[in-house]
C-alpha cells in the first residue's frame, strides 16, 4: 500500500489539484491522508472520499509534528507501507505510482527516498542535498549526477516530496518536534542516516512544485521559523566553533537587512531570539 501524506494549511484548492494528479493512477492501490493543520478550514472536509482520509489537528502543529500525526496513524494501519510525504503545493509530474513497489523491491535497503522536484517552468528545484559538518554548509543540488543510475546516495532530501519505506523501521519514524517549519527534513535524514539508514534520491520519481506558494504568505513568520530551525540544525550537527561562526553570520545578515528588508530582518532577529531562549540552558 502507498500512502500519500499531505499537511494542509488553508490550502484546499492546492490539495485538490494534488489529489487530482494522484487520481490519474487509478490502478495502483493507494490512500491519501490529509493532516488538517487549519481546523477551522471547513472546505477541506469536502475532499473526503473512500480513498482520502482527513485527520484534524487541534491547532497548527507545524509541518514535522503534523507529519508525525500522520505517520503514527499509518504505522498502526500498515507497518510495511510506503509513505509518500508531499507538499500541498506540489503535484505528480507523471504517472509513476506503479514504479514505487518495484523500485523498493529492487533496492530494499533504502529507507528514505527523495524525488526530483521541478518548478512549473520545468527547471530542477531540488536534486538532492549535502551537509558538510566541518563548515556547517547545507547544500541544495540543482542537478542530478549519474542520471543513468536508479538512485544516488545523499545526505538529505526535501520534505516537499520524499518516500519513507516503513519496512526498514522497527518503530514508527518521526520528525523532531523541536522543529515547527524548515530544516526538519534535513534533521530527519541526518538523524536516521546516523542510525544506519540509507538516504537516497532517484530520477525515477518527480513532482512539480510551486516554491513557497504557502509560506510566502507571511514573510516574517517564514524567516523567523527558518532562522530558528537553521540554528537548531547547525547546533545539533556541528561543533561549537562552527556554530558560533554561523550564529554570528545570522546576526550580521539581520543587521544588514534592517533598512532594505525590515520585515525579513525582524523575522531573523526573532528567530535568533527564539533559539537563544529555548536553548539558554545548554
Amino acid at each position: 500500500m502507498i500512502y500519500f501524506l499531505i499537511v494542509n494549511y488553508y490550502s484546499t484548492n492546492l490539495v485538490l489539484e494534488l489529489i487530482n494528479s494522484i487520481d490519474k493512477t487509478y490502478y495502483v492501490d493507494y490512500k491519501v491522508i490529509i493532516i488538517n493543520n487549519s481546523p477551522d478550514d471547513d472546505s477541506i472536509s469536502n475532499l473526503k472520499t473512500e480513498s482520502v482520509s482527513i485527520l484534524d489537528a487541534e491547532t497548527n502543529l507545524g509541518f514535522g509534528c503534523a507529519c508525525n500525526l500522520g505517520l503514527k496513524w499509518i504505522y498502526t494501519q500498515n507497518t510495511k507501507a510506503y509513505v509518500w510525504i508531499i507538499n500541498p503545493d506540489a503535484y505528480l509530474k507523471e504517472n509513476t505510482l506503479d514504479k514505487v513497489k518495484p523500485f523498493f523491491e529492487s533496492h530494499p535497503k533504502i529507507s528514505i527516498l527523495g524525488t526530483l522536484i521541478y518548478t512549473p517552468m520545468g527547471e530542477i528545484w531540488f536534486a538532492g542535498g549535502s551537509f558538510i559538518p566541518k563548515t556547517g554548509e547545507i547544500i541544495t543540488k540543482k542537478r542530478l549526477i549519474n542520471i543513468d543510475e536508479d538512485y544516488i546516495n545523499c545526505d538529505w532530501v526535501s520534505g516537499c516530496s520524499l518516500i519513507v519505506n516503513l519496512n526498514n523501521f522497527t518503530e514508527c519514524p518521526h520528525f523532531d518536534p523541536a522543529y515547527f517549519l524548515y530544516y526538519e527534513d534535513v534533521d530527519f535524514c541526518l538523524r536516521y542516516a546516523n542510525e544506519g539508514h540509507i538516504v537516497a534520491i532517484s530520477n525515477n520519481f518527480s513532482v512539480l512544485h510551486q516554491p513557497s506558494s504557502i509560506t510566502n504568505r507571511n514573510v516574517f513568520k517564514k524567516i523567523r521559523n527558518s532562522t530558528y530551525s537553521y540554528l537548531l540544525t547547525i547546533d545539533k550537527y556541528t561543533n561549537k566553533f562552527i556554530f558560533s561562526i554561523r550564529f554570528t553570520l545570522q546576526l550580521l545578515k539581520a543587521m544588514l537587512a534592517i533598512i532594505i528588508k525590515p520585515q525579513a530582518a525582524l523575522g531573523k532577529v526573532c528567530g535568533i531570539w527564539d533559539y537563544v531562549i529555548k536553548n539558554h540552558n545548554k
